[in-house]
């Protein structure tokens, strides 16, 4: 029965309410499609970067740079946030190694740091693709509820004006309406508020980590340089 009633309210509504009712409906699929796309890539980052760590560190520690660039590129780490970022530390420290050493010590640290320092950035922003427009529809989605309900607020007042009736009667479908697209901006809204808030504190986690393999590589070819 209460399908029935959605299906009649439907058929009633405006085709502005419509509009507003479809947009939300695009909002919440967005939203939910961020979602899963994120927590796969989040989820892959998490377990490749685990695997990665130990073995790039014990090529590192016994010398084998060639061994920890190839473990870097090796496709099974492609989603790794500390591959991406020790490659591009590697590659350039390999890059100027083989250019004949034209850089004193502090300069080669320096270049190396810098190229460290953009690949983090780079890999930061990838990380982030997507999770912005989750704030965009968690901050939005209730006004666009909000909107659909002045818009059937509106049409319901036109009705009395047109019918000339004032009843209980003649305004409670228009109001049906139009807190049926508030409810909807919210239940769009919630959702993607919680879900922006999962993500940005995994955000967080991870530059926590890449700053922290940045730093020991970093000392590691400080370390190597001073050798």
């Amino acid at each position: 029965m209460g399908g029935m009633n959605i299906i009649e309210m439907w058929g009633t509504m405006g085709p502005v309410a419509k509009a507003v009712a479809f947009v939300l409906i695009f909002m919440s699929m967005w939203s939910f499609g961020v979602a899963i796309e994120r927590l796969y890539t989040f989820s892959q980052a998490r377990k490749q970067s685990k695997l990665y760590a130990p073995q790039v560190a014990k090529h590192l520690k016994e010398g084998r740079l060639k061994d920890a660039l190839a473990v870097s590129q090796s496709k099974t780490y492609q989603y790794s946030h500390l591959a991406k970022v020790v490659l591009a530390g590697l590659q350039e420290y390999q890059f100027q190694h083989d250019a004949g050493g034209a850089l004193n010590r502090d300069d080669l640290v320096d270049t190396v740091r810098r190229a460290i320092q953009r690949a983090t950035a780079l890999t930061s922003n990838d990380l982030k693709k997507g999770i912005p427009a989750l704030a965009t529809i968690g901050s939005t989605a209730p006004f666009v509820g909000l909107l659909g309900t002045v818009v059937g607020v509106i049409s319901a007042f036109t009705g009395i004006a047109a019918t000339g009736s004032g009843g209980l009667g003649a305004v409670s479908a228009g109001i049906s309406e139009a807190l049926v697209e508030t409810a909807l901006g919210l239940v769009v809204a919630i959702p993607a508020v919680w879900i922006y808030n999962y993500f940005t504190t995994k955000l967080e986690y991870f530059n926590v980590e890449m700053d922290n393999s940045s730093s020991e590589l970093v000392d590691y070819f400080i370390k190597k340089t001073a050798a």
